[in-house]
């Protein structure tokens, strides 16, 4: 029998390569996406592909595969900050019920289950870099907790299944991410600086612009994933996936004019409410359980994702 995998959230930024990874190795990759945050196009060129099949679907609904699957990748979730604030109750949904469904869809079916989290679980962290032993310091009623802790829920889910059925769960903690695929009008600060620059309209700081972030380009993640989803012997872990390299956001503004000749001003407006002002992953974990660490250079990545929305405009 084939190797199968689920994956929700295809059409999405990240879903999208993910598909594409496990096509590369031969999988049949059965995926879902009812289109929220992600977009067709993402998905299009793999249509003819023998292996792929799509159904378009709201994973807040009753699950069921047409097939047998062996892994099940939970990546259905708006992630950007734009999306998760225009569709609250749908964000909070899908990492609830949405949880529930898949996670026993893979009980059912004797899966293995890979819930995508995010460091936003961490907070405006307390602890720096952030390790996976780190319960966080979040808001709880806060504009962004609908994403924050829908994914702090889903992973709640996530350890109660394994704990409780034994199931064969793995959680990973994504980081900032960046690629081709991204949305232009994501909301998180690559495609907004790199859009704008493009435009030559003004590149727009909040705050100082000495808060942190760390960028894995979205390549590096996938493989992480990969791993995280093949390798054996490691049920109930907890992993982050991200890159350790930490540059300011005013930092980040630099390099971007560098790469972009633009006369775009910069203007600052205040920060929003609860935006973490440090985020660094500690991937000591993804080191030794995975042999795990990201490989694309960060001006690489960027050149790529520059000419990304260069292709869009």
């Amino acid at each position: 029998m084939k190797k199968s995998i689920l994956i929700t959230g295809a059409a999405g930024f990240i879903g999208s390569h993910l598909c594409e990874r496990f096509l590369k190795e031969e999988w049949q990759v059965l995926a879902f996406d009812n289109f929220l945050s992600g977009h067709s196009n993402n998905i299009s060129h793999l249509l003819s592909n023998k292996n792929f099949s799509f159904i378009n679907y709201d994973v807040t609904n009753f699950m069921c595969s047409p097939q047998p699957i062996s892994v099940v990748l939970h990546f259905a979730c708006p992630a950007s900050p734009v999306d998760y604030m225009k569709y609250p109750m749908e964000t909070m949904k899908v990492d609830s019920i949405g949880t529930f469904n898949t996670i026993d869809l893979a009980k059912e079916h004797g899966a293995r289950y890979i819930l995508a989290s995010t460091s936003e679980i961490y907070g405006d962290p307390l602890q720096h870099p952030q390790t996976e032993e780190y319960w966080g310091n979040v808001n709880p009623i806060g504009p962004r907790s609908v994403y924050d802790e829908a994914k702090r829920f889903s992973e709640t889910i996530t350890m109660s299944y394994f704990r409780e059925y034994k199931l064969d769960t793995r959680i990973t903690r994504i980081f900032n991410t960046y690629g081709p695929r991204m949305k232009a009008q994501d909301g998180r600060v690559i495609p907004n600086f790199v859009n704008q620059a493009l435009k030559n309209s003004p590149l727009t700081i909040y705050g100082d612009g000495q808060q942190t972030r760390s960028f894995c380009y979205v390549s590096d993640l996938v493989e992480g994933v990969y791993r995280l989803a093949t390798y054996d012997n490691l049920q109930g872990e907890i992993i982050n996936l991200g890159n350790p390299d930490e540059y300011t956001i005013q930092k980040l503004v630099s390099i971007i004019q560098q790469e972009i000749s633009t006369k775009s001003p910069i203007t600052y407006k205040s920060l929003p409410t609860d935006d973490p002002r440090k985020r660094k992953p500690d991937i000591t974990k993804a080191a030794n359980l995975l042999n795990w660490s990201p490989q694309v250079d960060f001006k690489d990545g960027l050149r790529e994702t520059i000419n990304y929305f260069k292709s869009l405009l």
